[in-house]
Protein backbone atom coordinates (compact mmCIF):
# COMPACT_ATOMS: atom_id res chain seq x y z
CA UNK A 1 0.00 0.00 0.00
CA UNK A 2 1.60 3.49 -1.33
CA UNK A 3 1.85 5.78 2.14
CA UNK A 4 3.58 8.13 -0.17
CA UNK A 5 6.19 8.54 2.25
CA UNK A 6 9.31 11.10 0.32
CA UNK A 7 11.98 8.95 2.08
CA UNK A 8 10.82 5.25 0.03
CA UNK A 9 8.90 6.89 -2.61
CA UNK A 10 9.12 9.38 -5.24
CA UNK A 11 5.73 11.57 -4.61
CA UNK A 12 6.06 13.65 -7.26
CA UNK A 13 5.46 10.69 -9.91
CA UNK A 14 2.84 8.40 -10.63
CA UNK A 15 3.13 5.39 -12.13
CA UNK A 16 1.76 6.43 -15.13
CA UNK A 17 4.37 9.27 -15.53
CA UNK A 18 6.68 6.11 -16.38
CA UNK A 19 5.02 4.74 -19.61
CA UNK A 20 3.38 1.91 -18.43
CA UNK A 21 0.15 0.42 -20.48
CA UNK A 22 -3.45 1.32 -18.77
CA UNK A 23 -4.00 -2.36 -17.93
CA UNK A 24 -0.93 -2.49 -15.58
CA UNK A 25 -2.16 1.36 -14.02
CA UNK A 26 -5.37 -0.45 -13.36
CA UNK A 27 -4.10 -3.58 -11.65
CA UNK A 28 -1.42 -1.08 -9.91
CA UNK A 29 -4.81 1.60 -8.59
CA UNK A 30 -6.83 -1.54 -7.78
CA UNK A 31 -3.87 -3.02 -5.24
CA UNK A 32 -3.08 0.39 -3.76
CA UNK A 33 -0.30 1.56 -5.60
CA UNK A 34 -0.18 5.19 -7.20
CA UNK A 35 3.35 6.43 -6.14
CA UNK A 36 7.12 4.44 -7.29
CA UNK A 37 9.77 3.95 -4.60
CA UNK A 38 12.87 5.36 -6.03
CA UNK A 39 14.27 1.66 -7.65
CA UNK A 40 11.30 1.15 -9.42
CA UNK A 41 11.18 5.31 -10.73
CA UNK A 42 14.87 4.72 -11.88
CA UNK A 43 14.60 1.16 -13.28
CA UNK A 44 11.41 0.43 -14.74
CA UNK A 45 12.45 3.61 -17.80
CA UNK A 46 15.44 2.25 -18.41
CA UNK A 47 14.36 -1.31 -18.84
CA UNK A 48 11.13 -0.23 -20.96
CA UNK A 49 14.11 1.52 -22.98
CA UNK A 50 15.42 -1.73 -23.59
CA UNK A 51 18.60 -1.38 -21.62
CA UNK A 52 20.48 -3.94 -19.99
CA UNK A 53 20.21 -2.62 -15.69
CA UNK A 54 22.34 -3.90 -12.81
CA UNK A 55 20.20 -2.19 -9.92
CA UNK A 56 21.01 -2.13 -6.84
CA UNK A 57 18.58 -0.95 -3.61
CA UNK A 58 17.66 -2.04 0.04
CA UNK A 59 15.85 -4.93 1.10
CA UNK A 60 11.55 -4.26 0.84
CA UNK A 61 12.19 -1.44 -1.69
CA UNK A 62 10.02 -3.20 -4.46
CA UNK A 63 12.42 -4.59 -6.55
CA UNK A 64 10.40 -7.66 -7.62
CA UNK A 65 7.74 -4.68 -9.41
CA UNK A 66 10.87 -2.65 -10.29
CA UNK A 67 11.83 -5.27 -12.87
CA UNK A 68 8.14 -7.04 -13.20
CA UNK A 69 6.30 -3.63 -14.54
CA UNK A 70 8.69 -3.88 -17.57
CA UNK A 71 8.63 -7.25 -18.33
CA UNK A 72 4.67 -7.28 -18.24
CA UNK A 73 4.86 -4.11 -20.44
CA UNK A 74 7.18 -5.34 -23.14
CA UNK A 75 5.70 -8.74 -23.49
CA UNK A 76 3.27 -10.07 -25.89
CA UNK A 77 0.81 -11.95 -23.45
CA UNK A 78 0.35 -14.37 -26.18
CA UNK A 79 3.99 -15.09 -26.66
CA UNK A 80 5.29 -18.32 -24.79
CA UNK A 81 8.66 -18.63 -23.10
CA UNK A 82 9.55 -15.11 -23.49
CA UNK A 83 11.25 -14.22 -20.16
CA UNK A 84 12.85 -15.94 -17.52
CA UNK A 85 13.43 -15.05 -13.89
CA UNK A 86 16.04 -16.85 -11.89
CA UNK A 87 16.23 -16.89 -8.22
CA UNK A 88 18.16 -18.48 -5.39
CA UNK A 89 15.54 -20.43 -3.65
CA UNK A 90 11.99 -22.29 -3.82
CA UNK A 91 10.14 -20.32 -1.37
CA UNK A 92 11.22 -16.79 -3.38
CA UNK A 93 10.38 -18.46 -7.12
CA UNK A 94 7.02 -19.27 -5.64
CA UNK A 95 6.87 -15.55 -4.07
CA UNK A 96 7.88 -13.73 -7.20
CA UNK A 97 5.77 -15.81 -9.39
CA UNK A 98 2.99 -15.18 -7.42
CA UNK A 99 3.42 -11.56 -7.47
CA UNK A 100 4.15 -11.18 -11.00
CA UNK A 101 0.63 -12.72 -11.86
CA UNK A 102 -0.97 -10.69 -9.43
CA UNK A 103 0.71 -7.43 -11.00
CA UNK A 104 -0.01 -9.23 -14.64
CA UNK A 105 -3.12 -10.21 -14.06
CA UNK A 106 -4.88 -7.16 -15.29
CA UNK A 107 -2.55 -7.24 -18.99
CA UNK A 108 -3.68 -10.93 -18.81
CA UNK A 109 0.18 -11.80 -18.76
CA UNK A 110 0.81 -15.76 -17.27
CA UNK A 111 3.38 -16.79 -14.86
CA UNK A 112 4.73 -20.12 -13.84
CA UNK A 113 7.14 -21.28 -11.38
CA UNK A 114 9.49 -23.94 -11.08
CA UNK A 115 11.83 -25.50 -9.05
CA UNK A 116 13.00 -28.61 -6.80
CA UNK A 117 11.58 -30.38 -4.49
CA UNK A 118 8.13 -30.74 -6.45
CA UNK A 119 7.48 -33.09 -9.16
CA UNK A 120 8.33 -32.59 -12.52
CA UNK A 121 5.19 -34.40 -13.73
CA UNK A 122 3.08 -31.34 -11.52
CA UNK A 123 5.42 -28.45 -13.59
CA UNK A 124 5.23 -30.10 -17.23
CA UNK A 125 1.53 -29.59 -18.01
CA UNK A 126 2.12 -25.80 -17.01
CA UNK A 127 4.81 -25.51 -19.41
CA UNK A 128 3.48 -27.04 -22.24
CA UNK A 129 0.89 -24.22 -21.68
CA UNK A 130 3.51 -22.15 -23.16
CA UNK A 131 3.41 -19.23 -20.32
CA UNK A 132 5.59 -16.24 -21.42
CA UNK A 133 7.25 -15.97 -17.95
CA UNK A 134 9.08 -18.55 -16.54
CA UNK A 135 10.50 -18.01 -12.41
CA UNK A 136 12.57 -20.87 -11.39
CA UNK A 137 15.89 -21.87 -9.39
CA UNK A 138 18.75 -22.72 -11.35
CA UNK A 139 18.86 -26.82 -11.13
CA UNK A 140 15.46 -27.06 -11.81
CA UNK A 141 15.49 -24.86 -14.57
CA UNK A 142 18.31 -26.77 -16.42
CA UNK A 143 16.84 -30.03 -15.56
CA UNK A 144 13.56 -29.47 -17.42
CA UNK A 145 15.61 -27.61 -20.32
CA UNK A 146 18.07 -30.90 -20.50
CA UNK A 147 14.78 -33.06 -20.91
CA UNK A 148 13.67 -30.40 -23.65
CA UNK A 149 10.18 -29.38 -21.36
CA UNK A 150 11.97 -25.84 -21.34
CA UNK A 151 12.87 -24.99 -24.36
CA UNK A 152 15.59 -21.64 -24.68
CA UNK A 153 15.35 -20.85 -27.92
CA UNK A 154 12.89 -17.71 -27.60
CA UNK A 155 13.95 -16.16 -24.56
CA UNK A 156 13.85 -12.37 -24.90
CA UNK A 157 14.64 -11.08 -21.02
CA UNK A 158 16.89 -12.82 -18.70
CA UNK A 159 16.24 -11.57 -14.66
CA UNK A 160 18.45 -12.68 -11.96
CA UNK A 161 16.65 -11.85 -8.83
CA UNK A 162 19.36 -11.66 -5.23
CA UNK A 163 22.06 -11.61 -8.16
CA UNK A 164 24.58 -11.28 -5.27
CA UNK A 165 23.46 -15.20 -4.62
CA UNK A 166 23.11 -16.07 -7.93
CA UNK A 167 26.56 -15.28 -8.75
CA UNK A 168 28.38 -16.49 -5.63
CA UNK A 169 30.33 -19.80 -5.61
CA UNK A 170 27.54 -22.29 -5.22
CA UNK A 171 25.24 -20.54 -8.44
CA UNK A 172 28.09 -19.53 -10.54
CA UNK A 173 28.57 -22.69 -12.97
CA UNK A 174 24.89 -23.02 -13.21
CA UNK A 175 24.22 -19.53 -14.51
CA UNK A 176 26.98 -19.62 -16.68
CA UNK A 177 25.53 -22.66 -18.30
CA UNK A 178 21.56 -21.32 -18.39
CA UNK A 179 22.80 -17.94 -19.91
CA UNK A 180 25.43 -19.67 -22.42
CA UNK A 181 22.46 -22.09 -23.80
CA UNK A 182 19.86 -18.83 -24.65
CA UNK A 183 19.53 -18.26 -28.01
CA UNK A 184 18.82 -14.97 -28.66
CA UNK A 185 21.53 -12.06 -26.67
CA UNK A 186 18.51 -11.11 -24.42
CA UNK A 187 17.94 -8.23 -22.28
CA UNK A 188 19.80 -8.64 -18.96
CA UNK A 189 17.96 -7.23 -15.55
CA UNK A 190 20.33 -7.94 -12.10
CA UNK A 191 18.93 -6.39 -9.48
CA UNK A 192 19.82 -7.24 -5.31
CA UNK A 193 20.13 -5.49 -2.34
CA UNK A 194 23.85 -5.80 -2.18
CA UNK A 195 26.23 -6.07 -5.20
CA UNK A 196 30.39 -6.11 -4.33
CA UNK A 197 33.12 -5.36 -6.65
CA UNK A 198 33.89 -8.75 -7.59
CA UNK A 199 29.77 -9.36 -8.33
CA UNK A 200 29.44 -6.60 -10.37
CA UNK A 201 32.50 -7.47 -11.97
CA UNK A 202 31.07 -11.09 -13.23
CA UNK A 203 27.56 -9.74 -13.81
CA UNK A 204 28.65 -7.13 -16.44
CA UNK A 205 30.66 -10.31 -18.19
CA UNK A 206 26.74 -11.29 -18.96
CA UNK A 207 25.16 -7.99 -19.73
CA UNK A 208 25.79 -5.35 -22.84
CA UNK A 209 26.16 -1.59 -21.55
CA UNK A 210 24.51 -1.76 -18.33
CA UNK A 211 23.26 1.02 -16.61
CA UNK A 212 23.66 0.77 -13.34
CA UNK A 213 21.23 2.11 -10.91
CA UNK A 214 21.76 2.67 -6.97
CA UNK A 215 19.31 4.27 -5.06
CA UNK A 216 19.26 5.16 -1.50
CA UNK A 217 15.70 5.03 -0.36
CA UNK A 218 14.29 3.77 3.57
CA UNK A 219 12.88 0.44 3.02
CA UNK A 220 9.58 -0.24 3.50
CA UNK A 221 10.11 -3.45 5.70
CA UNK A 222 11.63 -0.56 8.46
CA UNK A 223 9.31 2.69 8.05
CA UNK A 224 5.63 -0.27 8.49
CA UNK A 225 7.34 -2.42 11.09
CA UNK A 226 7.71 -2.02 15.02
CA UNK A 227 10.86 -3.16 16.01
CA UNK A 228 12.23 -3.74 19.64
CA UNK A 229 14.69 -6.25 21.41
CA UNK A 230 15.53 -8.20 24.42
CA UNK A 231 18.57 -8.83 26.11
CA UNK A 232 18.35 -12.67 27.39
CA UNK A 233 20.99 -15.45 27.62
CA UNK A 234 21.16 -17.89 25.27
CA UNK A 235 19.04 -20.87 27.56
CA UNK A 236 16.49 -18.69 28.57
CA UNK A 237 15.33 -17.59 24.98
CA UNK A 238 12.65 -20.82 24.99
CA UNK A 239 11.12 -19.50 28.50
CA UNK A 240 10.92 -15.94 26.56
CA UNK A 241 9.68 -17.15 23.86
CA UNK A 242 7.13 -18.72 25.46
CA UNK A 243 6.39 -16.00 27.83
CA UNK A 244 5.88 -13.22 25.37
CA UNK A 245 3.39 -15.62 23.18
CA UNK A 246 1.52 -16.47 26.48
CA UNK A 247 1.68 -12.81 27.94
CA UNK A 248 0.92 -11.02 24.68
CA UNK A 249 -0.84 -13.00 22.55
CA UNK A 250 0.28 -12.06 18.94
CA UNK A 251 -1.67 -12.78 15.87
CA UNK A 252 -0.01 -15.16 13.27
CA UNK A 253 3.50 -15.24 14.26
CA UNK A 254 7.05 -16.62 12.48
CA UNK A 255 9.86 -17.45 14.87
CA UNK A 256 12.91 -17.55 12.93
CA UNK A 257 16.19 -19.81 14.22
CA UNK A 258 19.41 -19.87 12.44
CA UNK A 259 19.85 -23.96 12.36
CA UNK A 260 17.23 -26.68 11.18
CA UNK A 261 18.09 -28.31 14.77
CA UNK A 262 16.82 -25.37 16.81
CA UNK A 263 13.87 -25.38 14.26
CA UNK A 264 13.20 -28.66 15.53
CA UNK A 265 13.88 -28.30 18.88
CA UNK A 266 11.81 -24.89 19.21
CA UNK A 267 8.89 -26.55 17.97
CA UNK A 268 9.02 -29.39 20.27
CA UNK A 269 9.10 -27.09 23.18
CA UNK A 270 6.14 -24.89 21.90
CA UNK A 271 4.17 -27.80 21.32
CA UNK A 272 4.60 -29.29 24.82
CA UNK A 273 3.80 -25.72 26.09
CA UNK A 274 0.07 -26.34 24.38
CA UNK A 275 1.21 -23.81 21.47
CA UNK A 276 0.04 -24.18 17.44
CA UNK A 277 3.51 -24.63 16.63
CA UNK A 278 4.66 -26.24 13.21
CA UNK A 279 8.66 -26.27 11.49
CA UNK A 280 9.57 -25.60 8.25
CA UNK A 281 13.39 -25.91 7.07
CA UNK A 282 15.27 -27.45 3.94
CA UNK A 283 15.55 -30.94 5.21
CA UNK A 284 11.06 -31.26 5.63
CA UNK A 285 10.16 -32.88 2.02
CA UNK A 286 8.67 -30.20 -0.36
CA UNK A 287 4.72 -31.30 0.06
CA UNK A 288 5.33 -31.19 3.78
CA UNK A 289 6.30 -27.67 3.03
CA UNK A 290 3.70 -27.32 0.71
CA UNK A 291 1.15 -27.95 3.50
CA UNK A 292 2.80 -25.53 6.06
CA UNK A 293 2.68 -22.94 3.94
CA UNK A 294 -0.95 -23.72 2.80
CA UNK A 295 -2.35 -23.58 6.49
CA UNK A 296 -0.23 -20.45 6.89
CA UNK A 297 -2.11 -18.72 4.11
CA UNK A 298 -5.52 -20.11 5.34
CA UNK A 299 -4.61 -18.85 8.76
CA UNK A 300 -5.38 -22.23 10.29
CA UNK A 301 -1.82 -22.15 12.31
CA UNK A 302 -0.50 -19.56 15.03
CA UNK A 303 3.39 -19.89 15.25
CA UNK A 304 5.43 -20.97 12.09
CA UNK A 305 8.74 -21.91 13.22
CA UNK A 306 11.27 -21.57 10.19
CA UNK A 307 14.90 -21.71 9.39
CA UNK A 308 15.82 -18.06 6.66
CA UNK A 309 15.19 -20.57 3.59
CA UNK A 310 11.63 -18.77 4.28
CA UNK A 311 12.93 -15.25 5.04
CA UNK A 312 13.52 -14.81 1.10
CA UNK A 313 10.29 -16.46 -0.11
CA UNK A 314 7.50 -16.38 2.40
CA UNK A 315 5.02 -14.18 1.52
CA UNK A 316 1.46 -13.98 3.26
CA UNK A 317 -0.20 -10.73 4.00
CA UNK A 318 -1.61 -11.80 7.58
CA UNK A 319 1.68 -12.46 9.43
CA UNK A 320 1.03 -9.77 12.52
CA UNK A 321 4.80 -10.77 14.41
CA UNK A 322 8.17 -11.60 13.62
CA UNK A 323 10.47 -13.30 16.08
CA UNK A 324 14.42 -13.70 16.13
CA UNK A 325 14.86 -16.09 18.36
CA UNK A 326 18.53 -16.76 16.85
CA UNK A 327 20.33 -13.11 15.26
CA UNK A 328 21.14 -13.31 11.77
CA UNK A 329 24.88 -12.89 11.15
CA UNK A 330 24.01 -11.07 8.35
CA UNK A 331 22.14 -7.84 8.71
CA UNK A 332 20.55 -8.00 5.39
CA UNK A 333 19.24 -11.47 6.45
CA UNK A 334 17.30 -9.53 9.48
CA UNK A 335 15.67 -6.85 7.03
CA UNK A 336 14.25 -10.15 4.76
CA UNK A 337 13.06 -11.93 8.03
CA UNK A 338 11.36 -9.17 9.48
CA UNK A 339 9.69 -8.27 5.80
CA UNK A 340 7.63 -10.96 6.10
CA UNK A 341 5.19 -8.71 8.51
CA UNK A 342 3.87 -5.90 7.21
CA UNK A 343 2.97 -6.72 4.34
CA UNK A 344 -0.26 -5.12 2.08
CA UNK A 345 0.04 -2.10 3.75
CA UNK A 346 -0.50 -3.40 7.41
CA UNK A 347 1.85 -2.32 10.36
CA UNK A 348 4.04 -5.45 12.29
CA UNK A 349 5.97 -5.98 15.25
CA UNK A 350 9.44 -7.53 14.83
CA UNK A 351 10.91 -8.81 18.26
CA UNK A 352 14.69 -9.64 18.66
CA UNK A 353 16.55 -11.58 21.21
CA UNK A 354 20.07 -10.76 21.96
CA UNK A 355 22.51 -12.74 23.86
CA UNK A 356 25.26 -10.30 26.15
CA UNK A 357 27.89 -10.78 23.46
CA UNK A 358 25.71 -10.20 19.96
CA UNK A 359 25.91 -6.40 20.87
CA UNK A 360 27.37 -5.47 17.48
CA UNK A 361 25.39 -7.21 15.16
CA UNK A 362 22.78 -5.48 16.77
CA UNK A 363 24.66 -2.37 16.21
CA UNK A 364 24.78 -3.43 12.40
CA UNK A 365 21.53 -4.22 12.09
CA UNK A 366 20.40 -0.74 13.17
CA UNK A 367 23.42 1.07 11.20
CA UNK A 368 21.51 -0.92 8.24
CA UNK A 369 18.03 0.01 8.76
CA UNK A 370 18.93 3.38 9.93
CA UNK A 371 16.94 2.90 13.01
CA UNK A 372 17.48 3.03 16.73
CA UNK A 373 15.49 -0.45 18.11
CA UNK A 374 14.64 0.33 21.56
CA UNK A 375 14.99 -2.55 24.31
CA UNK A 376 12.56 -4.04 25.89
CA UNK A 377 11.66 -5.99 29.50
CA UNK A 378 9.37 -7.46 31.25
CA UNK A 379 9.31 -7.44 35.13
CA UNK A 380 7.54 -10.66 35.62
CA UNK A 381 9.92 -12.56 33.42
CA UNK A 382 12.46 -14.24 35.85
CA UNK A 383 15.36 -15.84 34.25
CA UNK A 384 16.09 -19.46 34.82
CA UNK A 385 19.32 -21.12 36.91
CA UNK A 386 22.68 -20.72 34.87
CA UNK A 387 23.04 -24.32 33.48
CA UNK A 388 25.81 -26.70 35.01
CA UNK A 389 27.75 -26.44 31.98
CA UNK A 390 27.85 -22.91 32.12
CA UNK A 391 28.79 -22.37 35.22
CA UNK A 392 31.15 -24.40 35.45
CA UNK A 393 33.07 -23.13 32.05
CA UNK A 394 33.24 -20.06 33.82
CA UNK A 395 34.13 -21.05 36.85
CA UNK A 396 36.81 -22.55 34.70
CA UNK A 397 37.30 -19.33 32.74
CA UNK A 398 37.85 -17.32 35.81
CA UNK A 399 40.63 -19.70 37.58
CA UNK A 400 42.85 -19.31 34.24
CA UNK A 401 42.61 -16.40 34.66
CA UNK A 402 43.64 -15.84 38.08
CA UNK A 403 46.27 -18.23 37.67
CA UNK A 404 47.66 -15.88 34.53
CA UNK A 405 47.69 -13.00 37.00
CA UNK A 406 49.67 -14.93 39.26
CA UNK A 407 51.97 -15.87 36.99
CA UNK A 408 52.18 -11.85 35.35
CA UNK A 409 52.69 -11.15 38.81
CA UNK A 410 55.53 -13.90 39.62
CA UNK A 411 57.30 -12.54 36.49
CA UNK A 412 57.48 -9.34 37.50
CA UNK A 413 59.98 -9.45 40.29
CA UNK A 414 59.92 -8.29 43.86
CA UNK A 415 58.09 -5.35 44.99
CA UNK A 416 60.61 -2.18 46.76
CA UNK A 417 59.83 -2.31 50.14
CA UNK A 418 57.79 -0.10 51.91
CA UNK A 419 59.47 2.63 53.15
CA UNK A 420 58.36 4.42 56.44
CA UNK A 421 60.10 7.67 56.46
CA UNK A 422 61.58 9.43 53.26
CA UNK A 423 64.48 12.01 52.50
CA UNK A 424 63.10 14.42 50.34
CA UNK A 425 66.25 15.10 49.24
CA UNK A 426 65.98 11.58 47.46
CA UNK A 427 63.47 12.14 45.78
CA UNK A 428 63.50 15.98 44.17
CA UNK A 429 60.16 15.51 42.47
CA UNK A 430 58.09 14.12 45.36
CA UNK A 431 56.95 10.87 43.76
CA UNK A 432 58.25 7.69 45.65
CA UNK A 433 58.34 4.10 44.02
CA UNK A 434 56.81 1.48 44.83
CA UNK A 435 57.46 -1.61 42.37
CA UNK A 436 60.80 -2.34 40.14
CA UNK A 437 60.24 -0.73 36.60
CA UNK A 438 58.37 -2.95 34.60
CA UNK A 439 60.72 -3.10 31.89
CA UNK A 440 64.58 -3.62 32.30
CA UNK A 441 67.45 -3.42 30.39
CA UNK A 442 68.76 -6.92 29.79
CA UNK A 443 71.57 -8.70 27.39
CA UNK A 444 74.88 -7.48 27.55
CA UNK A 445 76.51 -3.97 26.01
CA UNK A 446 78.57 -3.63 23.44
CA UNK A 447 82.25 -2.78 24.27
CA UNK A 448 85.88 -2.82 22.56
CA UNK A 449 86.72 -6.39 24.16
CA UNK A 450 86.81 -9.43 22.50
Amino acid sequence: MDTASPETFVIDRTFADLGLKPALLEGLTKRGFRHPTRIQAALIPAALAGKDVLGQAKTGTGKTAAFGLPLLNLLDPSAAFSALVLVPTRELAIQVAKELQELGSFAKVQTVAVYGGQPITKQQPLLAKGPPIVVGTPGRVMDLEERGILPFRDFRFAILDEVDRMLDIGFRDDIRKILGKLKKTPQTIFVSATISPEIEKLARSYMKEPEKIVTFEKSLTVSQVKQSYFTVERWDKRRLLLHLLKKENPGLTVVFCRTKRAVDEVTLFLEKNKIDAHAMHGDMYQKKRDQVMGRLREGDLSVLVASDLAARGLDVDDITHVVNYDMPEDPEVYIHRIGRTARAGRKGVAWSFVTPDQGELLTNIEMLANVEIPCLGYDDFKPGPIPAEVAAMREHEAKRREDAQHARNRTAGPEVPVVESVDAAMFPDGIVPTALPTRRLGGRARTSRR
